[in-house]
């Protein structure tokens, strides 16, 4: 899961998307991979620039592994790139910069939401009724050549404005450099806002994101945990930053496997002498979403309804009658045990009753042994509104035929004999389409795709991304869409595939959609 959210993999799956379905996907800024797409982002900006000479933008460069702000930087033109054998070693994205957020106290700030990924199959969303609002510590201008290095203003990562001197730490969930996010909605409330319709908007964005993941993850896991296999019982909390325009409509910054989770900071008491200090803000949130995705997870509730449905009942029904439980023997000797202590005047309890007390605690947490604990703070959006969204999950119906009618069993290799079995089991061969057409079609694909391997390879990218070269997706994405009508321009790369290669017009192999390198960087045209 941590590759899958890496800045570059994220970038690549969400354009997928956004190539389907532009106005769906607007919520992620327009992305370039570096080295890999550095002459596409010269050539693209260079011709906006000439169509409109007013234009001037500002990017934002992302190393692809960094994290926590590291060597995270703005520009205002490509050449400004740092490309001094940094990013041959580390790859990075460069973003458009959103120019105009919203601000609170003439601050920037953005926002951390968690998001529980409790199943892929069937796949459950959950997301957390609160989040946490993370400020920058100067008060915000529009970039300019002059304050692209001030960090503490553009920048809104926790680790970086901490070691400013304007971070305030506050005892209070609406005041200091770190709040809630519910404490923010208030305030947009107070001023007019239509809350319902932000926290509307944020949920729509994550659902369309992990939608846009889901396909690799499933494969890959897939290949791991094969169906009908016992498995482990996976999930995972993810933390999405979104950023909230003037006009509150969501972007999406980036999504994090692996979350910060400390409810501490630490406070210098004297020179080189730090403490840890609670965080009030932190521990009101995370506490909860730990806590609740622990409730949702329990492997053992279903055992223990199932087993132990006594715990689960009133308390009348709870404890079965002393003659139920005893053999006829104990009986006799436990009623002359209550004879001779009513006898003696003492009173004698019974092992196999559970005393008072024990029935009085129990009744008080009600019928769930959860009745004491908070309501839930984490709420079910997927597949609650699934009928919504369900129409842009084509990308994992293309997964979803990968591993049914290939067969996946711990393996991710497709031979020729495997795609021959997927072409029956799909009902694709027709007589434009001959299993001879198949058999070129398959040498065809395995040829350019093992040269663009090798070009990926001297690039530096990691083998087994985007589906990998192992599980060769791309034929089944384009079996699937031909297979639906799928014949306007966006496939024109993809015509005559079937021919033989004496009587194919020579082409790029970019411009192939079966290709590793438009799977992952070129956009279907």
């Amino acid at each position: 899961m941590t590759e899958m959210v890496r800045k570059i993999t994220l970038s690549r799956a969400v354009r997928i998307m956004q190539n389907l379905f532009p106005e769906e996907y607007n919520f992620y800024p327009r992305s370039w991979i570096l080295p890999d797409e550095f002459q596409l982002f010269v050539a693209q900006v260079r011709m906006v620039k000439d169509g409109d000479p007013s234009w001037k933008p500002t990017f934002i460069v992302k190393p692809d592994s960094g994290c926590q702000g590291d060597g995270i930087y703005l520009i205002k033109d490509p050449s400004d790139i740092r490309l001094a054998g940094t990013l041959q070693s580390r790859p990075a994205v460069v973003q458009e910069y959103i120019c105009k957020p919203l601000l609170i106290d003439k601050l920037k700030f953005d926002i951390r939401l968690y998001v529980l990924l409790k199943s892929l199959e069937p796949l459950e969303i959950y997301i957390a009724k609160d989040g946490l609002s993370r400020f920058c510590t100067e008060p915000y201008q529009e970039p300019h050549p002059r304050n692209l290095h001030h960090i503490f203003m553009h920048l809104t990562n926790y680790s970086l404005n901490i070691h400013s001197g304007n971070f305030v730490h506050s005892d209070s969930t609406s005041t200091g450099s770190k709040r809630t996010f519910s404490s923010i909605l208030c305030r947009l409330s107070s001023k007019g806002v239509d809350i319902k319709k932000v926290w509307s908007d944020i949920i729509s964005l994550v659902i369309k994101t992990v939608i846009a993941l889901t396909p690799e993850l499933r494969v890959f896991y897939q290949s791991d945990i094969p169906a009908g296999r016992p498995g482990p019982t996976c999930f995972q909390i993810l933390g999405f930053d979104i950023l909230l325009m003037k006009n509150l409509k969501p972007i999406l910054l980036e999504v994090n496997a692996n979350p910060s989770m400390r409810i501490e900071h630490e406070q210098e008491l004297s020179p080189g002498v730090f403490e840890n200090v609670p965080s009030l803000v932190d521990e009101e949130v995370k506490v909860a979403v730990i806590r609740d995705t622990l409730r949702l997870m329990d492997p053992f509730k279903k055992k223990r309804e199932n087993h132990f449905p006594d715990i689960y009942m009133d308390r009348k029904h709870r404890f079965p009658p002393v003659s139920d439980r005893m053999s006829s023997l104990k009986l006799q000797l436990s009623k002359l045990s209550i004879v001779r202590s009513q006898q003696l005047g003492k009173p004698l309890a019974s092992k196999e009753e559970p005393p008072d007390s024990d029935l009085a605690s129990a009744s008080a947490g009600g019928a769930s042994p959860e009745g004491h604990l908070p309501s839930i703070c984490l709420k079910q959006v997927f597949p609650k509104y699934a009928k919504q969204f369900n129409y842009l999950r084509l990308v994992d119906r293309m997964a979803n035929l990968f591993i049914r009618f290939l067969g996946i069993k711990g393996t991710m290799k497709l031979g020729p004999t495997g795609f021959r079995t997927f072409i029956r089991n799909c009902k694709l061969s027709s007589g434009s389409l001959s299993m001879a057409a198949v058999d070129i079609l398959y040498i065809d694909i395995t040829r350019r795709w093992n040269s663009m391997t090798v070009v990926h390879q001297d690039s530096g990218l990691r083998p087994g991304s985007s589906f990998g070269p192992r599980c060769t997706p791309s034929p089944v994405a384009w079996l699937f869409l031909r297979s639906h009508g799928w014949t306007t321009t966006r496939l024109a790369g993809l015509r005559g595939a079937a021919q033989p290669l004496s009587a194919r017009k020579p082409r790029k192999p970019r411009k192939l959609l079966w290709t590793r390198r438009c799977w992952k960087h070129t956009p279907i045209y």
